[in-house]
């Protein structure tokens, strides 16, 4: 079997550029019996799976994603004789023979609760081709079963075709034992005191930093002395926009900006909590990644998160800083609850692996070649 896979969304910083470079990553691992043919559509990761013998790379340059999407891409897989088209993120080219499988990570645009999240045009977008990009998959894999459920029930007939599949952190992400290589990444950004980390990009709506940054600051006035760790992309501009002067933890919240993934299982390690109240994820890595690390979490209730995190995390209302700030000082000031969750995190990231999502995924297009 012959699977091409789009990668126009390998470039991107954030949960599904994760997810893609990881996923390709495990698939060539694992599978030595089928032939990918990986379509980028910039060289930044051409080079990126170099050793594998059943590959073949094909850059396809293009300003316009949707032309990318359904001229270019179609075009390249009837050259490559493709027999299943896979896409690491939520499009399809709607014309083709060959089998497709696409990636939904959230179906939080049919979700009213959260349309607050998104412009208008967006959600018209999203109404008006998911169902089309549905009725073109030959099947469709899910981040969660809260995504999974979402789509069910907003999208008629899209369950036949759903599956969910978790996915997690990188490998790189576990217990470190070497204080030494943790005392490295620590004086690399500067950090020396006592701390509690996020990892978000910019997003004043659907990441809740705004009631972070509140919740931290009545934590602080309640008594913890941590300094506040906030990486990610874009993170800066929350500085610009919110009062933390006037909220006096100004010179108590550090924000590092992008952190490469190299340095932050040293940052999950020497954290003393993990905090995560956000509004809305369709399977949130950075859960599985604290977990991993064995750092113990503070996140929102409800959504996916539950599903994520199990019994390894204190749950808060995301809406209410003060339901967060307890929930911080819960954790902070009981030792062995902290152990106690480190424990429990270690045993639930087991349950997300890289091995699994890439043997499910490689299941399911096998199972295409059956029909």
């Amino acid at each position: 079997m012959r699977i091409g896979v789009m990668l126009r969304c390998i470039d991107e910083r954030g949960g599904i550029g994760v997810y893609a470079r990881n996923i390709v990553e495990e698939l060539l691992n694992l599978d030595h019996e089928n032939h990918y043919v990986l379509f980028f559509r910039s060289d930044k990761h051409l080079n990126r799976y170099n050793g594998a013998p059943n590959l073949t790379r094909r850059l396809l340059p293009s300003r316009s994603r949707a032309w990318w999407d359904q001229v270019v891409v179609p075009r390249a897989a009837r050259e490559e004789r493709v027999d299943v088209i896979f896409n690491p993120k939520f499009t399809l080219p709607l014309l083709g023979k060959a089998k497709g499988v696409m990636v939904v990570h959230g179906a939080d645009w049919f979700l009213d609760e959260y349309k607050q999240l998104y412009s208008l045009p967006d959600r018209m977008y999203m109404r008006v081709m998911m169902p089309l990009y549905f009725r073109r998959a030959s099947a469709v894999i899910s981040a969660s079963e809260f995504s999974t459920r979402g789509f069910v029930e907003h999208l008629r007939g899209s369950a036949a075709k759903l599956r969910t599949i978790h996915y997690c952190g990188n490998r790189i992400f576990h217990p470190i034992a070497d204080r030494r290589t943790i005392q490295a990444v620590l004086e690399k950004h500067a950090l020396h005191d006592p701390f509690i980390l996020t990892a978000i990009h910019y997003d004043s709506g659907r990441k809740n930093f705004a009631n972070m940054a509140k919740a931290f600051a009545l934590a602080r006035k309640q008594g913890i002395r941590h300094t506040f760790v906030v990486c990610g992309r874009e993170v800066e501009r929350y500085a610009g926009e919110l009062p933390l002067r006037e909220m006096g933890i100004e010179k108590d919240v550090r924000f590092l900006g992008w952190v490469e993934q190299e340095d932050l299982p040293a940052l999950y390690n020497a954290a003393d909590l993990y905090l995560y109240p956000t509004r809305l994820e369709g399977f949130p890595i950075p859960i599985t990644e604290a977990l991993a690390c064995g750092c113990p979490i503070v996140t929102s209730k409800g959504g996916v998160f539950p599903e994520a995190a199990g019994e390894a995390a204190v749950y808060v209302d995301p809406e209410d800083p003060a339901d967060i700030a307890a929930g911080i000082r819960h954790v902070l000031e009981d030792p062995a609850l902290r152990q106690s969750m480190r424990e429990k995190g270690l045993e639930r990231a087991k349950l997300f692996t890289w091995e699994k999502c890439a043997s499910l995924t490689l299941a399911l297009f096998q199972s295409l070649s059956l029909l």
